[in-house]
């Protein structure tokens, strides 16, 4: 059983996924191997919120040059995270507004 430090990895913070903030939408990396449902369950655990659904994505690595050498960044995989409406919001992310 994998605990909740190791699925959530961290938040995303840019632009467009603060805009989401206001729907109670939250973006994080997590473990490539981790289910909707571990998701779910670790943002419920380390945040104390209550999760309506998760959607999650897998980004592929961006082709990186240093000189004449090439290669890939490493592939990760992002969830966004929907809160249900009763649900209280994260708290760590209203600072960011």
């Amino acid at each position: 059983m994998k605990l909740a430090q190791d699925i959530i990895i961290k938040p995303i913070i840019t632009e467009a996924s603060m805009m989401g903030v206001a729907f109670k939408k939250y973006t994080f990396k997590v473990a490539t191997d981790a289910n909707k449902i571990e998701i779910a369950k670790a943002v419920e655990e380390l945040f104390g919120v209550k999760v309506a659904k998760v959607n999650t994505t897998t980004v592929n690595g961006k082709m990186r040059r240093y000189g004449r050498f090439e290669g890939y960044k490493a592939s990760w995989k992002k969830a966004v995270v929907t809160l249900t409406e009763d649900s209280k919001t994260i708290e760590f992310f209203d600072g960011m507004m």
